[in-house]
């Protein structure tokens, strides 16, 4: 697959779902999030958990990533033209925060291409070279590109990186979410995290929505936004 990866870039046989985030008081789509797919000739269907972590292993995570910021920028200007003017985060890999190149090119993307554009990262991708992380970070937040910290409690979650880095957006790992109608520590979890968030002046989107219980649930906590497939 990853031998293929470069040709399957080139040849269009990649392209992305989105997945809405609806706003909880509003009740209304406040954003999407691309999700890129990759229609293999032979093999049909397969999913980023496939192939994802191979292209980072492989360093082809930044030829795939622009082109997925590529087509995101093309996307949101057509959903602007059908009346719907909504923002489109795509998730960056914690290799290419530090990588320059990268950076640069993405800056330039974002900067010429005028869509509204945010970008997804994890704090464990932070923690490879945090410096170097946070400082890029920032660079896309001086240009409007709106930040999201994705995962939150998945992983090594640091309230020192979560201080530092200039997100406006926490999304709850679906993990907490999932058995939040079901479990006695989860709703504990989940609403300490809202008020924390809010706290710092972020956000909040919980993910892994399926059913009406903890879409109520997450309401009542004063959850801003959800994200699943409940909604979609």
């Amino acid at each position: 697959l990853i031998r293929e990866l470069p040709r399957a870039i080139s040849s269009g046989q990649l392209f992305l779902q989105f997945q809405p985030k609806i706003h909880l008081r509003r009740q209304e789509v406040a954003g999407v999030e691309a999700l890129v797919r990759w229609e293999h000739p032979t093999r049909g269907l397969i999913l980023p958990s496939d192939f994802i972590p191979s292209a980072e292993a492989s360093r082809h995570i930044g030829p795939l990533t622009l082109w997925t910021l590529r087509q995101v920028i093309e996307d949101q200007r057509k959903l602007v033209e059908r009346g719907h003017d909504l923002p489109v985060f795509l998730n960056i890999s914690g290799q290419l925060l530090g990588d320059e190149p990268f950076v640069a090119q993405a800056i330039e993307l974002v900067t010429e291409g005028g869509a509204k554009v945010g970008f997804e990262i994890t704090e464990t991708a932070v923690i490879r070279d945090p410096d170097a992380a946070i400082a890029n970070l920032q660079r896309f937040a001086d240009i409007g590109v709106p930040i999201a910290i994705d995962d939150y409690g998945a992983g090594l979650s640091s309230l020192a990186y979560l201080k530092r880095l200039p997100a406006s957006e926490l999304k709850i790992d679906k993990l907490f979410v999932s058995q939040l109608s079901s479990s006695h520590r989860d709703p504990l979890i989940v609403r300490s995290t809202i008020d924390l968030a809010h706290a710092l002046e972020m956000e909040v989107t919980a993910e892994g929505v399926e059913n009406p219980a903890t879409l109520a649930l997450l309401s009542v906590m004063g959850c801003d936004m959800a994200q699943g497939f409940l909604i979609s």
